[in-house]
């Protein structure tokens, strides 16, 4: 039996044992059906019209791999190098935050799960449970990177980067493109905000510069403390000069989540950040954006190697990896998918949407006539 067959024999065998679809339109339409319609659209709704969304999914579609005959990919390497570690996926989970709305378990089933897939977690600011008992849930060794969403209150801000570096965690990753929420119809019409019913905010929680802002402890006054959340959570007024305060708090590399116009790579690399992830935020939050693989050569031209460039928002399967990889993408961030095999099966069913992805990636990447991550380069791809 081949490598190739090894692998997708191994994935049939896996797969007889799950309850997840193989597909992405059918994980989506199962999670659907077994989810309550507010929690559901919080997931899957994007902002307005829901054009960037569209958008990010039209934009993989112009791109066609040219596949090369005739070359030897008996033995395949998926591994790339990022912040000097050695990672065995070019693949890591997206920050996604307030996961208990679709398992009980929430992001501590998520981190089990990648952990064991050796794919590094991205663990969210708006997590139900708390970066230390996400990171616990987690092996010692694992790779796991911090989002953080900027607080209002920069002590906050502060408080939570130091926090995550004293608990294990290797990056942080600041989200730019939510200093609030967005028009978010299916939300509005089904008048859900998670937070407000004290879910999201178990890093908040658990926080000794935002409990030293309270009256009483918020296992005491739970409505003050999600009061209080609602008027910190977000920062509308920073500006590239307020990178260097977070810089004094952390020795951790320092990624930058959300860029999308090449001018701003460029101050990116100006204020000395350590790495870009290309985002619309999945397309929940401006709405008619540009998609992000087409915003991302351009960044790449721009960047020029100096710093690594991730890609999220809209990967789906193996062959959309291998496109914004043979584009410049160092690596990509999974959100929706994971978060409905979360959904459907918990742990299992996390590691079951990873394990998929990958074996789908090893075989398009071998069926394109190459056989490692550094071999993919623009010339695979022909824009239509």
């Amino acid at each position: 039996m081949s490598f190739g067959n090894q692998v997708q024999f191994k994935v049939y065998r896996e797969q007889e044992k799950a309850v997840v679809p193989v597909s992405f339109e059918e994980l989506e339409q199962a999670a659907r059906k077994k989810l309550d319609a507010s929690p559901y659209y919080y997931v899957a709704a994007s902002a307005g019209g829901e054009e960037t969304a569209k958008a990010n999914r039209e934009g993989f579609n112009r791109w066609k791999i040219v596949p090369r005959m005739l070359c030897d990919t008996s033995k395949r390497d998926l591994s790339i190098e990022l912040f000097g570690k050695t990672i065995p996926y070019p693949i890591l989970c997206a920050p996604v935050g307030v996961q208990t709305i679709v398992h009980e378990e929430g992001e501590i089933a998520s981190a089990r799960a990648a952990t064991s897939m050796g794919v590094p977690f991205i663990s969210s600011t708006a997590s139900t449970h708390s970066l230390e008992k996400v990171a616990a849930a987690a092996t010692e060794d694992s790779l796991k990177w911090f989002q953080l969403y900027w607080s209002s209150d920069r002590e906050i801000a502060a408080s939570m980067v130091q926090r995550a570096e004293r608990t294990g965690y290797a990056a942080i990753v600041i989200t730019l493109d939510t200093p609030m929420m967005a028009w978010r119809e299916k939300d509005i019409e089904n008048a859900y905000l998670p937070f407000l019913m004290g879910q999201g905010i178990g890093n908040y929680l658990e926080d000794p510069v935002f409990c030293s802002r309270l009256e009483k402890p918020p296992h005491e006054d739970i409505v003050a403390a999600i009061t209080l959340w609602s008027q910190v959570f977000g920062n509308p007024r920073l500006t590239w000069e307020d990178l260097q305060f977070i810089r004094m708090q952390t020795s951790l590399p320092i990624l930058l989540k959300g860029i999308l116009h090449p001018e701003d790579a460029k101050l990116a690399l100006k204020h000395g950040v350590d790495g870009i992830i290309v985002s619309n935020h999945g397309g929940r939050q401006v709405d008619g954006a540009i998609s992000t693989i087409d915003a991302l050569p351009e960044i790449c031209d721009v960047v020029n190697d100096e710093i690594p460039v991730l890609l999220d928002s809209g990967i789906r399967r193996g062959a959309d990896i291998v496109k914004a990889l043979s584009l410049g993408a160092k690596a990509v961030l999974v959100g929706r998918p994971y978060i409905y095999g979360l959904a459907l099966a918990g742990e299992a069913g996390v590691k079951q949407v990873l394990r998929n992805l990958i074996a789908d990636l090893d075989l398009t990447m071998a069926l394109s006539g190459k056989k490692s991550i550094q071999e993919l380069d623009s010339s695979l791809l022909k824009r239509i």
